[in-house]
């Protein structure tokens, strides 16, 4: 190879060396931060319950007797 030759090849080296040289540059980062405020969940919840006790007669007696509580 003569000197001709060999300078389009040194020209593209140097373009390429450069070109790697700024693309380290751009390396992604990735950060992680917490919120200083607390996480609000709400849920429009609405609870109904209904208890129902049936109860006989001689247990009724011993609710009544308040020597037993």
């Amino acid at each position: 190879m003569n000197r001709l030759q060999k300078a389009p090849l040194r020209f593209y080296s140097i373009i390429f060396f450069i070109a790697i040289l700024s693309l380290g540059g751009c390396t992604p980062t990735i950060q992680v931060a917490t919120s200083d405020k607390p996480i609000e969940i709400n849920l429009n919840i609405k609870i109904q319950h209904e208890i129902k006790i049936k109860v006989d007669k001689d247990i009724e007696q011993l609710f009544d007797n308040k020597a037993v509580f």
